[in-house]
């Protein structure tokens, strides 16, 4: 999916800069369509040998949520509404994505499932600015915080990405207290095979405002540094 390189000094220069906006939303018909679709039949049948949740009891059901999963597959994507969307906490998923990604066929779901692109090379404000939007609006945003997908069942180093827009959203809104939820995939193979069975591990949320005390610059680095460990430690077990 994606790696956000934000460069804080830039945004907060730019905030004032003419940007044009990014909306997004979720067409509720083919929500109504591609969830149950996904959940009932899609994944029970290419994963017949189980999905197993542990840890559904820490996942916020009210408030600002940044859902922080590893990227193991494509198949994420299906996996983690199944852990954690509307038939579990009662909310969908707001996923942050490459520009790639938007186009076609696949791009018209992504955007009407209420996705919505980020160049990672280059960010472009007005994604940056929407992702904040989404948690001033209480929603629940996916960003794969190693940023590429990778199949040898390690946490990769993090990109400091998700932890800057994180507390820009908190220092935009004091008191709003963001959450950041770690989540471990596990495949039964490297590469999802039909057949096969997954895994899905949920830690317990860290609090944005805990780290809001300081500069961006300092706090987001013991933000990062906090997450890969408690990634860590899910991953194991």
């Amino acid at each position: 999916m994606m790696t956000l390189n934000l460069n804080p000094s830039n945004f907060l220069m730019e905030k004032s800069a003419e940007v044009t906006p990014i909306a997004s939303h979720i067409k509720p018909w083919l929500g109504k369509i591609a969830y149950p679709l996904g959940r009932f039949l899609v994944l029970p049948s290419y994963f017949s040998r189980g999905i197993e949740v542990i840890g559904q009891e820490n996942l916020p059901t009210e408030g600002p949520v940044i859902l922080a999963p590893t990227h193991r597959s494509r198949w994420d994507a299906l996996i983690l509404p199944y852990a954690t969307g509307r038939y579990v906490t009662g909310r969908d998923l707001r996923f942050m994505v490459t520009s790639d990604e938007v186009k076609g066929l696949q791009g018209w779901l992504i955007r009407g499932l209420g996705g919505f692109p980020i160049n990672p090379k280059s960010p472009a404000i007005a994604s940056l600015r929407h992702g904040i939007e989404l948690l001033l609006e209480q929603q629940m945003l996916v960003i794969f915080p190693e940023g590429n997908i990778f199949q040898d069942d390690q946490v990769h180093p993090l990109k400091q990405g998700l932890a800057r827009l994180a507390i820009q959203a908190e220092l935009s809104n004091p008191g709003m207290d963001v959450k950041i939820v770690p989540m471990s995939i596990h495949y039964q193979n490297q590469k999802p095979r039909w057949g096969s069975r997954v895994k899905v591990i949920i830690g317990k949320p860290l609090s944005v405002a805990d780290y809001g005390n300081g500069s961006l610059k300092k706090a987001a680095p013991l933000l990062t540094n906090d997450l890969e460990n408690a990634l860590k430690f899910i991953d194991q077990i």
